[in-house]
């Protein structure tokens, strides 16, 4: 995504456009023009401006609300490390498919985090891999319970009620979904068994899905041409995706070119008997960008942008009073790492393994407990999902020992151990 800053704010024209995309990702500019009140021509040229630099990404979203709003599978982590070890960290985290979504927060050793994974598993990364890193000091992990809001559901304040109400889909057919996907998965991610978001599907539509997941709005005639169906087939079956409501879009965009320079987390402590209304209150906050349900102490966890720390001071001390919420623990995005899927560019870049730089010293970055390899490789593992990085062998890899200078202890024909450098 486009590097911005709070002063590069977007136009009033460019965030109205930006809107529209919120409510439908594939909308076309004639229809945008059509209920803005501009011309074709302005909006064609302002929408192709916006993503070819970056500015504005359209992609099916990672995850959807679950049907009845239970389980998401998925868990919040809260991931403390130890000073000097953020970026390392948060490289091996973000080369993993299976999290999505990455923040860094002001305290500067403190990272918000999503995981996909099964409700109820023992997820590997939260049983073995994080804990047997030795530059991660603590490991939270909430597992959502309940959806109250999504960031694709979140709009930006710029469009009346009737614009986004005539920019919207059609509200799918519950009986039409229903018929059609007669076995449907409690958790709305993506498995080897089922299609987008736990709905059994063929393999024309997950290639369609696949294909549209960087970039949803490339027309039917690339996804033809990319897929190899017939342009007929690639129209009918997205209608039909659309129309019960499993075609579901996410806009990327930095919130700062909306001018919106604060992002926070808030973790809340709420009593029972207060949480749905309390969940449900934060939903329909405009500020609100997610809101969930989870387990662990803290039972309800939301995220929000605002214009400015006023605007965020001013969300505390009066939205949250009357909601019943007991505890507030407020924190402050300084960077939004990963909002997945990444760019095609970035997602073939990242499948390169990663290199470290000859002569680079990782004695003091290890991230394996007991003796493992470096830094460097502890991250490749991490990135490739390996849970087995602190149980490698005590020798580096040869292929490493030529790039580092650290200390990695190999044994001689007789059985003692010694250093090599």
């Amino acid at each position: 995504m486009a590097h911005a800053t709070a002063e590069s704010v977007l136009n009033l024209v460019d965030q109205r456009l930006v809107a529209a995309l919120q409510c439908d990702g594939r909308v076309t500019a004639e229809r945008a023009a059509q209920v803005l009140g501009l011309n074709p021509a302005t909006v064609r040229r302002r929408l192709h401006a916006l993503s070819a630099d970056g500015t504005v990404r359209v992609v099916i979203s990672p995850v959807a609300r679950p049907r009845g709003g239970g389980s998401a599978g998925a868990l919040f982590l809260r991931i403390r490390v130890l000073r000097g070890k953020l970026d390392t960290i948060v490289a091996a985290l973000a080369a993993r498919e299976d999290i999505p979504f990455i923040d860094v927060t002001t305290s500067g050793d403190e990272i918000f985090a999503v995981a996909r994974t099964e409700p109820g598993s023992r997820d590997p990364l939260v049983f073995r891999q994080l804990p047997s890193t030795q530059a991660v000091t603590s490991v939270e992990s909430a597992t959502i319970l309940h959806v109250f809001r999504l960031t694709s559901e979140w709009r930006h304040q710029v469009l009346t009620a009737p614009e986004r109400a005539a920019l919207s889909p059609a509200e799918p057919a519950a009986a039409a979904t229903a018929s059609s996907s007669p076995t449907v998965s409690s958790s709305p991610m993506v498995s080897s068994s089922t299609g987008l978001y736990g709905v059994d599907t063929d393999a024309v539509e997950q290639s369609l899905i696949d294909a549209l997941t960087p970039d949803a709005r490339l027309t039917a005639a690339a996804l033809a041409a990319r897929t190899g169906h017939p342009e007929s087939t690639v129209r009918r079956r997205l209608a039909q995706l659309t129309s019960q409501g499993r075609l579901i879009t996410q806009v990327l965009v930095d919130p700062r070119r909306l001018g919106l320079s604060i992002e926070a987390k808030l973790l809340l402590h709420v009593p029972p008997d207060h949480l749905a209304a309390a969940g449900q209150a934060l939903a329909e906050h405009p500020s609100v960008h997610g809101a969930f349900a989870t387990s662990g102490p803290s039972n309800l966890h939301a995220a929000a942008y605002f214009e400015d720390l006023t605007d965020l001071y001013g969300f505390l001390s009066r939205d949250l009073v009357g909601l019943g919420i007991t505890h507030v623990e407020t924190a402050v995005v300084s960077r939004a790492v990963k909002r997945t899927p990444p760019p095609v560019a970035e997602a073939t870049a990242a499948r390169k393994p990663a290199r470290s730089a000859r002569g680079t010293s990782c004695q003091d970055r290890r991230l394996v407990r007991g003796g493992g390899p470096c830094a460097v490789v502890a991250a490749q593992d991490m990135s490739r999902g390996r849970a087995g990085a602190s149980r490698r062998s005590a020798s580096a890899p040869p292929s490493h020992r030529g790039r580092c200078r650290c200390r990695h202890p190999r044994r001689r024909p007789s059985g003692r151990r010694v250093g090599h450098r």
